[in-house]
């Protein structure tokens, strides 16, 4: 075996489902930057709509953004305090640092941005490289695999919250699509003092099942919900189907919070927006403002994360992992690279 390559789960190239097991060297650490060994890299929705050609990339790149690892090694001017402490990161490997969007601290906003995972190699493999300005300490009540739920926890702190928290107390929330994200989503509205119910289809059976465990009142599409009867609406299945349903069952003046990508186009009709009066957030990927507030939930332990995690996977394995997530088969998948 050769000592400096190391094997990635890899869009190879520009061709969909075009996705396996590649040669890479060992990534080293540039001035500022370190390198993680990586504990967990979580299979996430963006890596299914990549490996379908549904998100952009810049292939040949190893997959994966959901990340906990401990840093093995440090780039130059990185304090030597992180050497070997356990982390998650932030995503972006690079902005620009001077447009509009990066002065207002939404690096995910810049024109120039490139992600770990889908410009850059990710975290489907044994080591990747993090600038070391990304870096946040994991408390260690927190599982590798749970810890790698912090970038997806951020993602919906940046969907449900802007100057405000979009839930207030006493909300009825709808969160339709029971997957990782919206099983978060409901969890952080519940936080917010939101009254929560997920709904999904009959193909979510596991995954409604876990939201009922987790406490939340469940609804399968078809069910009658009668009429309009919830306040805000998390969308995060990407399903047109899905988004009308959330405009049919908003209140007048409702608000709807999307999260969910679909990779296609809808012929959905929006006219229940301007006949409703409905308002509609979004939140794509994170911010560090968002992150310190995902980091500051998962500190206190006021997340349920270890019941979202439905098998940790070795590389070898990853396409297990990825058919099973495309199934719905369970809620969220993780490889680590060690086993």
């Amino acid at each position: 075996m050769n000592t400096n390559t190391m094997q990635g789960v890899t869009k190879r190239s520009a061709d969909t489902n075009d996705v396996g097991l590649v040669e890479h060297p060992l990534p080293s650490a540039r001035p500022g930057h370190v390198v993680l060994e990586v504990a967990a890299a979580g299979i996430c929705g963006t890596d299914l709509h990549i490996y379908r050609n549904e998100y952009a990339s810049n292939p040949p790149v190893i997959l994966g953004h959901e990340v906990c690892g401990r840093v093995s090694e440090l780039g130059a001017g990185v304090d030597a305090a992180l050497s070997g402490r356990r982390v998650v990161c932030e995503t972006f490997f690079s902005t620009c640092g001077q447009c509009r969007y990066c002065r207002e601290g939404r690096p995910n906003m810049c024109g120039s941005r490139k992600s770990i995972g889908s410009h850059v190699n990710g975290a489907m493999a044994r080591f990747v490289e993090i600038p070391a300005r990304n870096l946040h300490v994991v408390s260690d009540h927190l599982s590798d695999a749970e810890a790698s739920l912090a970038e997806p926890v951020a993602c919906v702190a940046n969907s449900l919250f802007g100057e405000v928290s979009y839930v207030e107390p006493g909300d009825r929330v709808l969160v339709t699509g029971p997957g990782t994200i919206g099983l978060l989503a409901a969890q952080v509205a519940r936080i917010a003092g939101g009254n929560v119910t997920v709904r999904g289809t009959q193909d979510d059976a596991v995954r409604l099942a876990m939201a009922k465990t987790l406490g939340f009142e469940i609804s399968t599409v078809g069910d009658d919900l009668g009429e309009a009867c919830f306040d805000k609406c998390i969308e995060c299945s990407g399903s047109g189907h899905a988004f009308a349903d959330a405009l049919n069952f908003l209140v007048k003046g409702g608000h709807l919070m999307n999260m969910g990508l679909s990779g296609r186009n809808s012929n959905l009709s929006l006219d229940p927006i301007c006949m409703k009066e409905l308002s509609i957030t979004s939140g794509f990927a994170s911010t560090p403002r968002s992150w310190r507030r995902a980091m500051g939930w998962l500190q206190s332990g006021s997340m349920m994360l270890a019941p979202l995690i439905t098998d940790v996977l070795p590389l070898s394995a990853w396409n297990q992992g990825f058919d099973r997530s495309f199934a719905a088969d369970g809620i969220k998948f993780v490889l680590d690279p060690r086993l």
